[in-house]
């Protein structure tokens, strides 16, 4: 899982997107990060927010925040829990469905 690291207290997770798509999903894997399209333009941090709430609502349980790329189509994400194991499974497990691997 290149596209995930551990850190203090949480996890660091390195996305690729692609804003101004049709609709937000999860595309694959693409030179170490997961790549999602975003249904949201990259003017005045739109795109961020519409990754954020994406990533909540898929993994409810878990705390995300923009580290960085908040200009760049590279992002970093820390997730906070407090169970690195399992939120790495679930994360996982997230993606696996998108036939990330």
């Amino acid at each position: 899982m290149s596209y995930l690291a551990e850190s203090n207290q949480g996890l660091i997770l390195k996305l690729y997107v692609q804003p101004a798509a049709k609709k937000t999903e999860v595309v694959g894997l693409v030179n170490d990060e997961i790549k999602i399209r975003l249904a949201a333009p990259p003017v005045d941090g739109k795109a961020n927010k519409v990754l954020l709430k994406f990533l909540k609502k898929s993994l409810k349980k878990y705390s995300f925040q923009l580290l960085k790329g908040e200009l760049s189509r590279h992002k970093s994400i820390f997730i906070e829990c407090d169970d690195i194991c399992q939120a790495k499974k679930d994360i996982r497990d997230f993606f696996d469905a998108f036939g990330v691997r």
